[in-house]
């Protein structure tokens, strides 16, 4: 299925603006619109007057007559008005609102384009450096997206019309906005009562959730139209979550929540009956499942995925599942590692032997049974008869650790497959019961699928980070050379922690009392720079030892480069038949590069070196006066005629050298980089008097703190001073 068409603008608009004027015309259906405006005496935007509510059973029309309606709960916990509201006295917005609005189908792919519309806008305002854009947090995107996933899905079922979205950040506040507008007025947006004997109850969570989410709420009728809109407060004034359940430290807190909201409502605090079942659960639950179970795998399944440690997503499926779906589940994990040298993290059990499946997690809705049910589990792990078959089979049911409501009960073990291989068993159990309902079963079987898809992408990301870090050890030093009469300090920081990265940096002695030192950057990341790296840095070493000036080392790594490309090439062409494919061809390998010599003598270090297309080292004179040290020159790998000069200087006592890569000097801040206005050599003049560990810590500060997000870049810095 394609993808389901989409017209997105994001525009800012002058604070008294209205977001339509109320004589404009109706915008046409095959181009973005602005989502309606409230009555003209209330507004979601600008100046709003006094609060006003209407009483259950009302609602009110554009021009602010009341109307009669469907009655509107009134016991919901946030407030529910007809426009977001401010104190009559409150001041307009200080700057131009961030905005964003789409027109959506009546599709039920609608819902999930509106979460992605949502979070890619909320995450390009965090980083614009706009007004208001700096209090948006996590917390408060999640919000966002649910609660826009939830109106959306209320419209497409229940009006089943052109939705209109509309999501905008009010500067002065840091609150969002969201509108949603279907041309369905007569179709009161649906709350999560009971319905009638007749009614198939096919919506969600719907406004119950987003009263949950939101600080206030509402719906403006207008002709033709209505538009049920919510404001969302920032982070920093958003209510406390009440008490965490047991174990919430190693989870996500935004996205467990958002899946505990959608999730069925747990048993209530009074104690089971004398079968040990909770009374009504089984209604609850069967209104549950035809209302909340898919928006509730939705979301559980954006949790899980976005986790990159098997454990955790072990922690979380028992979080999922506890105690809404059962009263207790356990997850066993089939470790390679594990397995086979009988390793285990903290929290964590298995055979003696370290064979077989080894017990990840345990949870009960009671945290008092977990131990015993622990220890009970751990000596009987599941066997099931066909490791391929996802389906429920019965599982010995634990008496002996659950207590006199635990003597008897159901369990169910589900195998956790993906891409054809078991990963582990899930089990759940529940007391009191002879069976589970088919609805629960079928859907813990879903939500197995997708806790062995989140496990399965896991474990390949742990052996894609073991393989980077180990090719990342071998592309990098072990330690750097001391220099006498040279004091150095180094900052060293990929931006993917997966892969190998770009820069590369070495400090190494040459002989004949010569040491050399290099900072480069290679063009790209992942396995094309780790082959230039791998190339060059041994290179460099074994020229160096053979006593080469440092043009001459340039010049043949050039060379080398060159001629490495053009093998590449040849061997590219001979395996590929036909016309090469973007990106199926030899990558370029441009390489900037840094290098230099250091030869000590007495009252100082004589030092040559040379920049390749790389970022020109500066010096700091004792006198705490900066200029540059080098000449640019071509980048290395490009130009097969190119010739390599250097420069050679001495450095006094208290004098000081800083290379860096391009992920210092390009550090962005919306449209500013660090080194605008020779920003880093201002930066390298406030360090007169540091000895070389504060001037590379302090770099390092005020590169991170330049952004309000941490570097998009990798950050390689090389301080070395005469003492």
């Amino acid at each position: 299925m394609g993808a389901i068409p989409v017209q997105r603008e994001t525009v800012t608009r002058a604070s008294g603006a209205p977001a339509h004027a109320e004589d404009a015309p109706p915008c046409p259906q095959d181009t973005p619109a602005h989502a309606p405006s409230a009555p003209e005496h209330a507004g979601p935007h600008g100046v709003a007057p006094a609060q006003q509510t209407d009483a259950p059973g009302r609602r009110t029309d554009a021009s602010g007559r009341r109307t009669d309606a469907p009655e509107r709960r009134t016991d919901l916990p946030a407030q529910q008005t007809d426009a977001p509201a401010h104190p009559p006295d409150a001041p307009a917005h200080t700057g131009p609102p961030l905005e964003s609005r789409a027109l959506l189908p009546g599709s039920p792919l609608s819902p999930g384009a509106a979460r992605t519309l949502v979070r890619t806008a909320l995450t390009e305002w965090a980083s614009s450096g706009l007004p208001g854009a700096d209090r948006i947090q996590e917390r408060q995107i999640q919000d966002a997206v649910l609660a826009v996933s939830e109106l959306v899905t209320n419209a497409v079922v229940h009006a089943g019309t052109d939705v209109r979205l509309t999501c905008r950040l009010e500067p002065d506040t840091g609150a969002l906005v969201v509108e949603v507008q279907d041309h369905h007025p007569s179709r009161a947006p649906r709350d999560t009562e009971a319905e009638g004997p007749y009614d198939t109850p096919e919506h969600g969570r719907g406004l119950r959730l987003v009263a949950r989410l939101a600080e206030s709420w509402g719906v403006t009728y207008r002709t033709g139209a209505k538009t049920v809109w919510a404001r969302l407060p920032p982070e920093d004034q958003a209510h406390a979550d009440g008490p965490r359940p047991h174990g919430r430290e190693h989870a996500p807190d935004g996205g467990l929540r958002v899946a505990e909201i959608l999730a069925p409502e747990p048993p209530p605090s009074a104690p089971p009956d004398t079968a040990g079942e909770h009374p009504h659960r089984g209604e609850r639950e069967r209104d549950w499942l035809n209302r909340g179970a898919l928006s509730f795998l939705a979301e559980a399944s954006d949790l899980l995925a976005g986790q990159l440690d098997e454990n955790l997503v072990a922690a979380l499926a028992g979080q999922l599942i506890v105690p809404r779906l059962a009263d207790w589940c356990a997850v066993w994990l089939e470790d390679e590692v594990a397995g086979r040298w009988g390793h285990h993290g903290p929290g964590e059990s298995g055979p003696a032997d370290g064979t077989g499946p080894r017990l990840a997690r345990v949870w009960h809705a009671s945290e008092t049974h977990i131990e015993d049910l622990r220890r009970v589990l751990e000596k009987e792990p599941p066997r099931p008869a066909d490791d391929h078959l996802t389906g429920p089979v019965t599982h010995p049911w634990p008496s002996a650790a659950l207590g006199e409501h635990g003597a008897r009960g159901t369990a169910l073990a589900y195998r956790l497959v993906a891409g054809g291989r078991p990963l582990g068993t899930l089990v759940i159990g529940r007391a009191g019961v002879t069976s589970f309902p088919d609805e629960i079963t079928g859907l813990v079987e879903d939500l197995g699928r997708r806790v062995a898809l989140a496990i399965g992408a896991a474990r390949q990301y742990a052996r894609q980070a073991t393989i980077s870090r180990v090719l990342q050890r071998g592309l990098l030093p072990g330690a750097v050379a001391e220099i006498p009469g040279v004091a150095s300090a180094l900052v060293y920081e990929p931006c993917d922690k997966g892969g190998p990265s770009g820069d590369f940096y070495d400090l190494f002695p040459a002989g004949d009392g010569r040491w050399c030192f290099t900072i480069g950057d290679v063009q790209g990341k992942g396995p094309e720079a780790a082959v230039v790296i791998g190339i060059a840095r041994p290179w460099l070493r074994l020229l160096a030892r053979e006593g080469y000036r440092v043009a001459d080392v340039l010049d043949r790594l050039n060379q080398l480069l060159l001629d490495d490309a053009t093998e590449a090439a040849d061997a590219a062409a001979r395996a590929l038949v036909g016309p090469v494919a973007p990106g199926d061809g030899p990558q370029t390998r441009f390489l900037s590069l840094l290098y230099g010599e250091l030869t000590p003598f007495d009252g100082g270090v004589r030092c040559t070196l040379a920049s390749a297309g790389h970022p020109l080292p500066l010096l700091l004179g004792a006198d705490g006066e900066v200029h540059t040290a080098a000449q640019p020159q071509t980048l290395l790998g490009v130009f097969e005629d190119a010739t390599y000069t250097s420069e050679t200087f001495e450095l006094c006592s208290g004098d000081t050298l800083l290379c860096v890569t391009d992920g210092v000097t390009e550090r962005r801040s919306g449209s500013r980089q660090f080194d605008d206005g020779d920003g880093l050599a201002s930066a390298l003049a406030g360090c007169a008097g540091l000895n070389a560990d504060l001037i590379a810590e302090r770099i390092r500060r005020l590169v991170h703190e330049f952004g309000g997000r941490p570097p998009e870049d990798d950050l390689a810095l090389l301080v070395l001073q005469a003492v």
